[in-house]
């Protein structure tokens, strides 16, 4: 009979070892509690193979079993840091660096959960925000050395959104700084703390534009019966692109600094219409209309329109204006008028009989030229701009009128001035060009002036910066990394 019982009196100590105890013979239930202990147990055992799901719970494991070196977690682990719900550590606090130097041509691109502090006494600087942030990134920007009034720190959002757009934004605010926080793809990074802010710490970048703002031309003064009228002078031109003077010998103009989501009004002036010539009168020409650029937040920029041409009787008179208008050949002849400071230049001087001729109108770049033996005196020469990425020249006066014999029709300024009458000729002025601010020219023998050709507005800005929304039916051109507006006519742009 074979045995199925031994009693353990009758087993010698170390009798049994594990390779004479068949698998599955021992059950749970067979062990009392506390039996077995773990110096009972050899190393490698117990595998995971052996563990019932659930068997382990937390009271069956000893504080401290378990150190940070069996975790997975990713990050840095150090007395800074504190492990977070997605298994990663995270800063304690923000983590302040080294004070940022600005240098006009490097930038900084930060990291979640730090402090900057950036000192941009010598130049601006630009600020890149991270490119894959998640929600509580916080990262905290200050101006160290009180300068972000003059030289303004840029914020780059890197792809994703500040405040719900897209742009570009800057602290300008003098010891100005801000914790910005990232929520979610829809609103993206948020001010949630921000010193000396007012209302708000941030405020978009503004739209840097270039323009070219020329008002309408005049028209030239009207023939008397013999008397030959002065030309027109031409529509003031104040221009802002690449270092390009302005009318009258003035300097480039400091660029436009447009506001996002802002409407700015452009206003194209007219030119001047014709004078009807003949006698008794004075058959003064017509002042052109100014062109203008105006809207919130910045200084509108207006050109005076050109000032009219003498009419060619007494008491004929020509006016000021962007460029002044040319003098009359009525004996013994009027002075022509001033153009306005770093617009345009003043107009020529009329000769009275026995050699009758009337004075150009000024031009953008140039007076326009005094009447001289019976041949009227040229208009004043424009100014080139390539603004629109290929150079012309707009801005020309018109020529006065010849009233001898053996005088000639004169052609007007370069820019578009409109010719000369001549009393044996073509006694009627040439009209100023459109859009380019020409001024008409004078006519003779009482015929009627030129008239004034109207001004043009042109806007140039990065392509990325372009909005796309205008009224007025601009012509939209591109220029390598540059969008150009042309308003020949008035309308508006949104930044």
């Amino acid at each position: 009979m074979p045995l199925t019982k031994i009693n353990t009196s009758g087993i010698a100590d170390d009798a049994i070892t594990s390779a004479k105890i068949a698998s599955g013979v021992v059950s749970a239930s067979d062990v009392a509690d506390g039996t077995l202990t773990t110096d009972k147990l050899a190393d490698s055992a117990i595998t995971t193979a052996k563990i019932n799901d659930s068997a382990v719970t937390t009271a069956k494991i000893n504080d401290s079993a378990i150190t940070l070196a069996k975790l997975s977690a990713t990050g840095t682990q150090d007395a800074t840091t504190f492990l977070r719900g997605d298994n990663t550590f995270a800063a304690a606090g923000l983590a302040w660096q080294a004070v940022v130097v600005a240098d006009g041509s490097t930038q900084t691109t930060g990291v979640a959960g730090r402090g900057y502090f950036i000192n941009t006494t010598s130049a601006a600087h630009t600020f890149v925000l991270p490119s894959s942030p998640t929600i509580g990134d916080t990262i905290a920007l200050v101006d160290y050395a009180g300068t972000f009034d003059t030289n303004a720190l840029i914020i780059n959002p890197n792809g994703n959104k500040i405040e719900g757009g897209t742009s570009n934004f800057q602290l300008t605010g003098e010891r100005e700084g801000v914790i910005l926080t990232f929520t979610d793809a829809t609103q993206g990074w948020l001010a949630t703390s921000g010193i000396n802010e007012g209302t708000d710490a941030l405020s978009e970048e503004p739209i840097l534009v270039d323009f070219l703002v020329i008002a309408g031309g005049a028209s030239g003064g009207g023939g008397g019966q013999n008397e030959p009228g002065g030309g027109g002078g031409a529509g003031g031109y104040r221009n802002s692109y690449s270092s390009e003077t302005s009318g009258g010998g003035g300097s480039s103009e400091t660029e436009l600094s447009l506001t996002p989501a802002t409407v700015y009004t452009i206003t194209v002036g007219a030119g001047g219409a014709a004078a009807t010539g003949g006698a008794p009168g004075p058959a003064n020409g017509n002042n052109g209309s100014n062109s203008s650029i105006s809207g919130t937040g910045i200084t509108t920029i207006t050109s005076t329109g050109g000032g009219r041409g003498a009419g060619g009787y007494s008491p004929a008179t020509s006016a000021t204006g962007g460029s002044g208008g040319g003098g009359n050949g009525y004996a013994p002849g009027t002075s022509g008028s001033a153009g306005t400071a770093n617009q345009g230049f003043a107009g020529g001087n009329g000769v009275g009989g026995p050699n009758l001729s009337g004075g150009g109108g000024g031009g953008a770049s140039a007076v326009g030229g005094n009447g001289s033996g019976n041949t009227g005196g040229a208009g004043g020469a424009g100014l080139a701009s390539s603004i629109t990425g290929s150079s012309v020249t707009r801005g020309g006066g018109g020529s006065g009128s010849s009233g001898g014999p053996s005088g000639s029709n004169v052609a007007g300024g370069s820019g578009g001035g409109g010719t000369g009458g001549w009393l044996n000729g073509t006694k009627a002025g040439g009209d100023g060009d459109t859009n380019k601010g020409a001024g008409g020219g004078g006519a003779s023998d009482s015929a009627n002036s030129g008239a004034g050709g109207s001004g043009v507005v042109i806007l140039r800005m990065l392509t990325s910066k372009y909005s796309g929304t205008t009224t007025g039916s601009p012509t939209v051109t591109t220029s390598g990394s540059d969008t150009i507006l042309t308003f020949n006519a008035s309308g508006s742009y949104t930044a």
